[in-house]
């Protein structure tokens, strides 16, 4: 075979009160092709995902050239390093005949990525819950949307987690477990309008608002705008809303909210989950 493409789907993580736990699959996409070569690939972030799969594999190293293409954008808090990651190892697999597992495949990238929130979904697409030894898949209704504003800023995963305490309150852990428990259930019963007022945080999200001028305001006006709730997306920057209806309008609504804070232009994109995961084309 002298080329292969894996398309990956764009993942929001953390839904609010559910860090490193919870994410979403959306229609957002990049792809990545790997075809033959002559000489080994340099970037370490590639080399250390394809070394991965080779050792676990047990196969020896093999050379190839490497193509990302698709509309995920870089450090705004939608799971662009798993698109990477799952993609070359996801395509690495294929390419030999698939040695390894759909679950060892995934294993690797949550070695990789250093926690599940966005691989698990990448990979099985939907809504999932994920822990350090399991995990749970729902797929998502097309009444469900997704409002993505993306600022024209970077936050650093790195960055975005050196800010989070060491301890919180006990009565504050209490209100984010509640708020992801019923999270969870939402989704699994399909009832999405229970979904809303559920997703204040306290683990993260005050922490990391700072990093995102304009983040409160775009928050507060999404839910003014009839949406079930609004979180930053991952680490940032990019703010997520979920609503039932209205969409157009709820993103003009953080849209003008983040205008009006003076914060830098952003994109907006109004999306659908995506319920199939990762995919050979």
């Amino acid at each position: 075979m002298n080329s292969l493409s894996i398309r990956v789907p764009a993942t929001s993580a953390n839904i609010g009160p559910g860090f490193d736990c919870l994410g979403i699959a959306l229609q957002l996409y990049n792809v990545v092709t790997i075809s033959d070569a002559d000489s080994p690939w340099a970037d370490q972030f590639i080399a250390a995902a394809a070394q991965s799969f080779f050792h676990k594999a047990g196969l020896a190293p093999r050379n190839f050239a490497l193509s990302i293409s698709g509309d995920v954008p870089r450090s705004r808090g939608l799971g662009s390093s798993v698109t990477v990651r799952l993609g070359l190892i996801a395509a690495l697999n294929a390419w030999h005949e698939k040695p390894l597992t759909m679950t060892e495949v995934l294993d690797l990238v949550v070695q990789l990525e250093g926690h599940p929130d966005n691989a698990v979904p990448a990979c099985y697409g939907g809504f999932t819950v994920s822990g350090k030894h399991a995990h749970h898949t729902v797929s998502v209704e097309p009444i469900v949307k997704f409002v993505a504003i993306i600022p024209d800023c970077e936050v650093e995963t790195k960055k975005a987690r050196k800010v989070l305490p060491a301890q919180i309150p006990l009565t504050l852990a209490v209100e984010n477990i509640q708020n992801s428990g019923l999270i969870v259930s939402a989704f699994l019963s399909k009832n999405y309008s229970l979904l809303k007022g559920l997703f204040v945080d306290h683990l993260h999200q005050p922490h990391r608002a700072p990093l995102i001028p304009g983040c409160e305001a775009v928050l507060r006006a999404a839910e003014e705008a009839g949406a079930l709730g609004a979180f930053i997306s991952g680490s940032g920057s990019t703010l997520m809303a979920i609503t039932l209806d209205r969409a157009e309008f709820v993103a003009e609504s953080m849209k003008h909210a983040l205008h009006d804070a003076g914060a830098n232009t952003a994109s907006s994109l109004i999306l659908s989950a995506d319920n199939e995961g990762v995919k050979v084309i």
